[in-house]
């Protein structure tokens, strides 16, 4: 059944660090079925803040492989990239309320004192936040966090809650080589296009909590957000450029979204396992269920 919702907006956003795999066709399909369900516009946006991760091509070959997946978006392609004005000017925002601080820490400075003062790993242990930092050169811009906690409730994983000042602590939003955190990108591209329902995978779960902190600060609406299982390796590992995943299979595509599908719960038909991509988008669209997705961070898959 469908059900139209007006105004739905979803997104797919993958970083173009290497050609779409498996574990990446997950997301791409669950927010895309999202869309159509509710019968809404679907977006693609390339994630690529990270410029030192990004290869080259790997935007032309991400949007080649999806048009041969049968995948449609409306507008056009969102580059991060080339938006550095736009998130400086949102920094500059945050510098104005007080809400952000210069930061020298090292990874190394921060490791030290985390095991000198017997503190919680992965926490920034605020050293610029108490003596801020009167070293010039480039610095990062850190996030002030406060004590509240942030919850949301996640129709596939149940209700999230975090308090950042003991899960991460304060977040770096412009790191000092002067590239901006995908933490402030993404807020900023949400609201900008304004996304909706994110539906993204389970491994960013933990994110979440700290874009929704984000955005109320800056006065943005929040979406809704869904995650969906990732897919992992035998040996548990996420599907992953780093794990050695392999690409998306471009000349059949058909049994691979069939595959996806299955992964997703939606136990389509096994006459279409061999059907084109239309026949499956058209099936898919007629009968997909959100309820019917497992309700597990992640997914084991055997080597096709």
């Amino acid at each position: 059944m469908i059900d139209q919702v007006p105004g739905y907006r979803g997104r797919f956003a993958p970083s173009p660090t290497g050609p779409l795999h498996f574990g990446s066709l997950i997301a791409a399909v669950g927010s895309y079925l999202q869309a159509l369900h509710h019968q809404g516009d679907w977006l693609v946006r390339m994630e690529d803040v990270d410029t030192t991760r990004s290869v080259d091509d790997a935007d032309d070959a991400i949007l080649f492989a999806l048009e041969d997946y049968g995948f449609e978006w409306q507008g056009q392609v969102m580059r991060q990239s080339e938006r550095g004005a736009i998130y400086e000017s949102v920094l500059a925002q945050l510098k104005e309320l007080q809400q952000v601080y210069p930061c020298s820490c090292s990874r190394k400075q921060i490791q030290a004192r985390i095991e000198d003062q017997g503190l919680k790993p992965g926490i920034y242990p605020g050293t610029c936040r108490h003596k801020p930092s009167t070293q010039g050169g480039q610095q990062a811009w850190r996030l002030r966090v406060g004590e509240e906690s942030i919850g949301f409730d996640d129709p596939l994983q149940g209700h999230f809650e975090q308090k950042l000042t003991e899960s991460v602590g304060d977040f770096v939003l412009r790191r000092a080589d002067g590239l901006y955190a995908y933490q402030l990108a993404v807020v900023v591209d949400d609201a900008e296009q304004g996304i909706t329902e994110v539906v993204r995978g389970c491994d960013l779960l933990d994110n979440t909590p700290r874009q929704i902190y984000l955005q109320a600060l800056l006065g943005y609406p929040r979406p809704n957000y869904v995650h969906l299982p990732i897919a992992v390796n035998a040996e548990g590992q996420k599907l992953s450029k780093q794990t050695r995943a392999a690409p998306l299979d471009r000349k059949r595509p058909g049994p691979v979204l069939w595959r996806a599908l299955d992964f997703l719960g939606q136990q389509p038909p096994t006459d279409l396992e061999s059907a084109p991509p239309r026949e499956l988008w058209a099936w898919a669209g007629e009968n997909w269920s959100l309820a019917k997705v497992p309700p597990a961070p992640t997914i084991t898959i055997s080597p096709s």
